[in-house]
């Protein structure tokens, strides 16, 4: 067999390493026999520089992770606002899910391999590995994540090592608990830094994020659909190293930021005391979409009614149990100003401000004010009234009515930087989502107490406009839209997740995956997931409609199958292996 499709069997074609001045830039360059010597590991910047090549994986705004990920009951998607399916239908014959994390593994793996030898100090020789081993774990967990098995090596494959090369797939257990071994050594090892570049803290919040992540599905995890049964013992010896991992971060100097958009719509992170680890835009230099696509007339997926419903009132109840208004239609408010003219007067909009002001307060500063669709306007900026929305005359539309305010800034960035070249910056790891990381692995563990949750979850409701609560408060709410089979305790921890990270990256398709509820994106079993906002009061016509609510997927489903928990293996690594790696059984 030829060396070249051996090589792509394993999926690692990319032999080289790669280096860059910063994570602003991409310089690459192949570490050939020439700089691929004692020589070249012994000199510190050159080191440094195939680590900071690793900031690489951490993507930002740029990636579509934040919300662009549809994939999930948060967003009905669908009609103009593009329809999202399961990612993958058919056994795909190559997938970047599959091979990308192998590269960046080999570049890891030689760090990790060479940087011993060299003539280091013992602390520049640690924290340079355990940056490395950071990333390896990183990747490893994504493709656990997706395939299960996974073929798993710690060494720098040679290519001419056909054994190793068309090795078979790894248990995934086993391979998590190589996982949790770097992200261990990483927190050790790495040391102090910045909010923008490698430290120990942010090791701490990788190792939360994946430890709960494992905990979770090792608990609610099936044989019939995930390929290995829930093992109890195992769950909570993750969720004890995820609980550890967040308290580990929560003791140190951070405190969550006084707004809750302003993690999420600043033009600078550097003074926000909730960032751990930020991505840095740059005007003219490093930019990003994430505002033009909320800005923009064509129709995008706006929240769901689901998501709406999943905030809590003002009382700290959910709909089933609240005693506030529970009205959530919006009214007609006369003269909206023309944000170009600036005095114009372009007509009426369906405002929401009233509906808003009953719930928390996360929402209000997650949507507009106003909803977008059909022939309504668009209001120009914040007033009194809390009504929101971006200069410009264009009208912006949304397939559930619910426009998306929680990434615009038109305080701070010009239109035309909002149209295009974003550069506020984007958060990978923040207190708050330490907190709910928290919360969960203790709740899951039955461990909880009131004091955990004043150090965590309770901050964020404080910052909601939302009660305290206590363990018991929480296990006696009995909302009854719990459709997962858990407690009433779990539920709201949960929900806090939810409505904390809406929109944020591809978190909420994970989590259902991890908590065995997949199900919840079928649109025939769970309608309000397709559902929008009530329009009932509204004096434009829109084509698609359930009773008084927009429908924003009236020719679509997403039929839920149990094989989704997985995604399929490649067919091209299966057929370059002669069959040594194998497919996922529901795909076969």
């Amino acid at each position: 067999m030829k060396k070249s499709i051996i090589i792509s069997a394993l999926a690692i074609a990319a032999m080289g390493m790669s280096s860059c001045d910063d994570f602003l830039n991409d310089n690459r360059y192949p570490l050939d026999k020439q700089t691929d010597n004692p020589s070249y590991w012994n000199n510190e910047a050159n080191v440094q520089k195939q680590c900071d090549n690793l900031y690489l994986n951490f993507s930002g705004y740029a990636s579509s992770q934040f919300y662009f990920a549809t994939r999930s009951d948060n967003n009905a998607s669908g009609t103009g606002g593009g329809f999202v399916d399961w990612i993958n239908t058919n056994v795909p014959s190559a997938s970047p899910s599959w091979s990308s994390p192998y590269e960046v593994i080999r570049q890891c793996n030689f760090i990790i391999n060479k940087v011993p030898a060299s003539t280091l100090t013992e602390s520049q020789k640690g924290k340079f590995i355990g940056i490395a081993r950071l990333i390896r774990a990183q990747q490893y967990y994504w493709l656990v994540r997706a395939y299960g098995d996974v073929q798993y090596t710690a060494d720098i494959i040679d290519p001419a090592d056909t054994e190793a090369l068309m090795s078979p797939r790894v248990d995934r257990d086993v391979v998590m608990d190589k996982v949790y071994e770097d992200l261990d050594y990483a927190c050790k090892n790495i040391g102090p830094g910045s909010k923008t570049t490698w430290s120990s803290d942010l090791a701490n919040a990788m190792t939360a994020e994946i430890c709960l992540y494992e905990g979770t599905y090792c608990k609610y995890r099936t044989l019939e659909e995930n390929y290995k049964a829930a093992d109890p013992a195992r769950a909570e010896k993750y969720l004890g190293y995820a609980a550890a991992a967040a308290k580990a971060v929560m003791d140190k100097n951070y405190s969550l930021n006084a707004s809750y958009i302003g993690n999420y719509n600043s033009v600078s992170l550097e003074s926000n005391p909730e960032m751990i680890f930020y991505k840095e835009y740059k005007i003219a230099l490093l930019t990003h979409s994430q505002i033009n696509y909320t800005v923009q007339t064509t129709m995008i997926a706006g929240m769901s009614k689901d998501a709406f419903d999943s905030y809590l009132f003002k009382d700290g109840l959910p709909l089933s149990r609240t005693t506030c208004n529970k009205n959530d239609a919006g009214y007609v408010k006369k003269g909206i100003i023309d944000g170009v003219g600036a005095t114009a007067i372009i007509g009426d909009e369906l405002y929401i401000g009233d509906v808003l002001a009953e719930r928390d307060q996360r929402l209000y500063q997650t949507i507009d004010t106003c909803l977008g669709y059909g022939g309504t306007p668009t209001p120009e900026k914040p007033d009194a009234g809390m009504t929101w929305a971006r200069v410009g005359s264009a009208r912006l539309f949304s397939s559930s009515g619910y426009l998306t305010r929680k990434f615009d800034n038109p305080e701070d960035i010009d239109w035309q930087y909002r149209q295009a070249g974003n550069y506020t910056c984007a958060p990978i790891y923040w207190l708050s989502y330490v907190y709910c990381m928290y919360a969960e692995a203790k709740a899951e563990l039955g461990t909880l107490t009131d004091e955990d949750l004043n150090i965590s979850i309770n901050k964020l409701y404080a910052r909601a406009g939302l009660p305290n609560q206590t363990v018991a408060s929480l296990k006696e709410i009995g909302d009854t839209a719990n459709n997962m089979g858990v407690s009433s305790l779990i539920w709201e921890v949960r929900r806090c997740r939810r409505c904390e990270l809406m929109f944020d990256r591809d978190f909420r398709y994970w989590d259902l995956i991890r908590w065995h509820q997949l199900d919840k994106l079928d649109n025939v079993k769970y309608p309000n997931i397709r559902l929008g906002a009530n329009i009932k009061n509204g004096n434009a016509p829109y084509a698609y409609m359930s009773g008084d609510y927009m429908l924003a997927t009236p020719n679509n489903n997403r039929v839920f199958e149990a094989r989704q928990y997985l995604y399929p293996v490649p067919q091209n690594q299966i057929n370059l292996t002669f069959g040594a790696i194998t497919q996922n059984a529901l795909w076969k």
